[in-house]
């Protein structure tokens, strides 16, 4: 991913997120890094996509893009996956990513 964190990385203008995502939580929120992926606590189940769309839209919200310009890459299924976020705000990112300490 990158030498200071391999949870995230740039390719080209879009961002690469490893994510580890914890569904059924009481909340959707950030719990830190789990080995070398962010841990994202997911509120909806894992039935029918419910928790990758809920992991969607609480990035889109956190980086203030559209949903579509999110995309899962790796792990659709599982709880590792990684996702493309297509052009956030460089700055934007940047600041997310320093408030959750992976930058």
């Amino acid at each position: 991913m990158n030498a200071e964190n391999p949870a995230w990385h740039w390719q080209d203008r879009d961002l690469i997120l490893a994510i580890h995502a914890q569904p059924g939580a009481k909340r959707t929120e950030i719990a830190g890094q789990h080995g070398n992926a962010l841990k994202i606590r997911v509120q909806a189940r894992p039935v029918d996509g419910a928790a990758n769309a809920a992991l969607i839209r609480f990035l889109a919200e956190q980086f203030e893009i559209p949903q579509r310009r999110i995309s899962i890459l790796q792990g659709e299924t599982g709880r590792e996956k990684v996702l493309r976020l297509r052009e956030p705000d460089h700055s934007h990112a940047l600041s997310r990513l320093r408030a959750w300490n992976l930058a």
